[in-house]
């Protein structure tokens, strides 16, 4: 009888010994598998970097369609560059102010829209001095960034007047077509990360296409930044 008893206690010691490594296995699987998804997320994430591009607008601003581009990019929490004439800056000076409230950055494309050739260098630095003066006077902000029309440029100017060209990576003619959905297709075809976009904001078609653009890129995963990112970052 007692040696019954001794070996009902011997298998019950027996089987409690070995639930208890069941279940530290168990718990120690579970921890693994919990890092390695851990490392898995990571991974993951590290992979999805966001996509930045630029879109850039030449030549405004335009008392109706550069206001009716505000609101689009405010809606979509999208912010661009804007390289304005002089100009049209001294005509539209509450429009510049809300583009540098908006958070969008401001460059010179000179005051009358010249193109740099080789008789006319004094006379378009002087465009480049007088639009820089225009656009600090209104949003108190220097001014570094020129889109030279045209992509014609003196690199003297860069140490000179202590400004920097951008020029452009993807080019839509948006200016040429009235097809606001062709617009849109050049755009969404062509870009890839890190580019900058070459548009207008002085036709309706043109802020038409951007908007949809927009949504369409943002649906790609691309987020919107301004030009000094593209460059320096």
């Amino acid at each position: 009888m007692k040696r019954n008893r001794k070996r009902t206690a011997l298998i019950l010691l027996i089987g409690l010994v070995l639930v208890s490594s069941f279940c530290a296995m168990k718990r120690a699987y579970s921890r693994q598998a919990s890092s390695h998804s851990v490392e898995q997320n990571i991974e993951q994430n590290m992979g999805q970097e966001e996509k930045k591009i630029a879109l850039t607008f030449d030549d405004g601003p335009h008392p109706y369609y550069t206001e009716q581009l505000l609101d689009g990019l405010k809606e979509r929490g999208v912010v661009v560059t804007f390289f304005v004439t002089g100009e049209h800056a001294e005509l539209h000076p509450d429009i510049i102010e809300r583009m540098s409230e908006e958070g969008h950055l401001i460059g010179n494309h000179t005051y009358s829209h010249m193109q740099l050739t080789g008789r006319n260098r004094d006379e378009f630095k002087e465009e480049l001095i007088k639009t820089n003066e225009i656009i600090t006077g209104i949003t108190g902000q220097e001014v570094i960034f020129v889109r030279p029309p045209y992509g014609a440029w003196d690199k003297n100017f860069e140490e000179e007047l202590n400004m920097f060209p951008v020029l452009w990576t993807v080019d839509p003619l948006d200016w040429s077509s009235t097809n606001a959905a062709r617009i849109t297709d050049k755009i969404v075809s062509k870009t890839e990360e890190n580019d900058i976009i070459l548009m207008h904001d002085y036709y309706k078609t043109s802020v038409t296409a951007a908007l949809d653009a927009i949504d369409k890129l943002q649906e790609e995963g691309y987020t919107f930044v301004t030009v000094d990112e593209i460059l320096f970052d």
